[in-house]
């Protein structure tokens, strides 16, 4: 097993959930009168619009945990995980990071565990 690629998919694991968890909680609860998708509107933005966020916003959530399964599958692979495969991991969650950390200010902590996996999964490709 490799450790790296394994705590790469782990910390991909608990940032999905903390993200689906928590928009759940600090943003969407207030947006629903007792329906799955939230329903109200939120002045600038009309109910279609926050439809879309909440799709999209758990969207986010749901290619991490796809991310988290291909690096749980290259960390027990007997064979060398491929190059590219890393790359294009390694790439996504930095560019991911660099938009949250950006967009944020830095205020947003989700940056921090982006970073992490995309370190974890490149000292899992020269590992």
């Amino acid at each position: 097993m490799r450790s790296y690629l394994l705590a790469a998919a782990i910390v991909a694991i608990i940032v999905g959930l903390a993200h689906s968890l928590l928009g759940e909680y600090l943003i969407f609860r207030k947006l629903r009168r007792g329906t799955v998708v939230p329903d109200q509107s939120a002045p600038p933005l009309q109910e279609r619009n926050i439809r879309i966020l909440w799709a999209t916003w758990h969207l986010a959530s749901a290619f991490g945990f796809g991310f988290a399964a291909i690096l749980l599958s290259l960390a027990a692979s007997e064979s060398a995980p491929d190059p590219a495969i890393l790359r294009a991991v390694v790439l996504a969650f930095m560019t991911a990071s660099g938009l949250v950390l950006f967009g944020t200010k830095g205020r947003h902590p989700g940056w921090i565990g982006l970073l992490m996996v995309a370190v974890l999964a490149y000292l899992g490709s020269i590992a």
